[in-house]
């Protein structure tokens, strides 16, 4: 399995217009995207106007997949007016215990 772990820092006074674009998407994800197994969005409880998505595929193309559908770009033009900075984390994982 295939994983990435990105970190959101919006700007202020952005949270529900960020998690209004986000979450259709993550939910989207999930439900419409074979290769996508887990996409949760966490809000930081010690850092202010920050996220965290977990977005967990079966390999790197699914993502790449991902990438290419619809609801993911038109929830990237709506993030691109309200996300700060954006670090990505990719990772293999190596056990999952849910």
């Amino acid at each position: 399995m295939y994983c990435i772990i990105v970190k959101n820092q919006i700007k202020a006074g952005c949270r529900d217009a960020y998690l209004a674009a986000m979450l259709p998407n993550a939910s989207a994800s999930v439900e419409h995207e074979p290769g996508c197994h887990a996409f949760d969005v966490l809000e930081a409880r010690e850092e202010e106007n920050a996220f965290y998505l977990y977005e967990l595929y079966t390999d790197a193309a699914a993502l790449e997949a991902h990438k290419q559908t619809d609801h993911y770009r038109s929830s990237r033009v709506l993030l691109a007016e309200l996300v700060d900075a954006t670090t990505v984390i990719p990772a293999d994982v190596t056990a999952q215990n849910s």
